[in-house]
């Protein structure tokens, strides 16, 4: 009876992943709004003080660099996503580098909001719904290039990059269409950041009450 849940819940389980991975703009979408929610009614313990800088700092940062990195990325699969496996620039140093810096950039927003508690709260929320997801793209991946994939993975860490692997071409072919097309992906986290200080000062001068303060 065991194994028929956990066949179940594994099955429920693949098909949420596939239902994330085909609608990832819808899922973004969705985590958008109920990130406004949490911080229209949400405010930080630590206002005014040394420490509600330094985590604000700490936030700035880490979203530059996830704006870097995603940047980075998508320089390398403009017009060549579903085409070729890509295996330089951010890809020779691990296998999900989007969904890396993607997850400096959710910590960092969370730290932005000057509380510890939505610095390690926003990060563990998106590796506990994207580790699914990043094991899908591995099967459709291993289905498309196969042994070559194979031996990608065998040199190459999922997830944590490896800096001394890294391994860039002299010159690089990109479709500047896509590339533009693309960057939209990216300045979002920026924008979140802008609208995060917003609400702490609207929260700091009372306009906007806050229903629970956070740590």
């Amino acid at each position: 009876m065991s194994e028929l849940g956990n066949a179940t819940s594994s099955g429920l389980f693949g098909r949420l992943c596939s239902v994330m991975l085909a609608h990832r703009i819808a899922c973004s979408r969705v985590w958008l709004a109920t990130f406004l929610v949490l911080m229209a009614t949400t405010a930080s313990m630590h206002e005014g003080q040394v420490l509600s800088g330094a985590l604000l700092l700490l936030g700035v940062i880490l979203v530059g660099i996830a704006t870097v990195g995603r940047v980075w990325c998508l320089l390398y699969i403009s017009g060549y996503k579903d085409v070729q496996l890509v295996t330089s620039g951010p890809y020779s140093i691990c296998r999900n580098p989007l969904y890396f810096f993607s997850l400096l950039g959710m910590a960092g927003v969370g730290f932005a909001t000057e509380t510890v508690t939505l610095g390690l709260l926003f990060p563990t929320v998106f590796l506990a719904g994207y580790v699914g997801v990043v094991r899908r793209e591995e099967e459709k991946l291993r289905g498309q290039f196969g042994p070559h994939f194979d031996s990608y993975c065998r040199s190459t860490p999922r997830f944590m990059p490896h800096l001394a692997s890294l391994s860039e071409p002299s010159t690089y072919e990109v479709s500047p269409r896509l590339f533009r097309r693309s960057l939209g992906d990216v300045v979002w986290f920026v924008w979140c950041v802008g609208l995060v200080q917003l609400v702490v000062t609207l929260h700091e001068r009372g306009i906007l009450p806050a229903v629970w303060r956070l740590p």
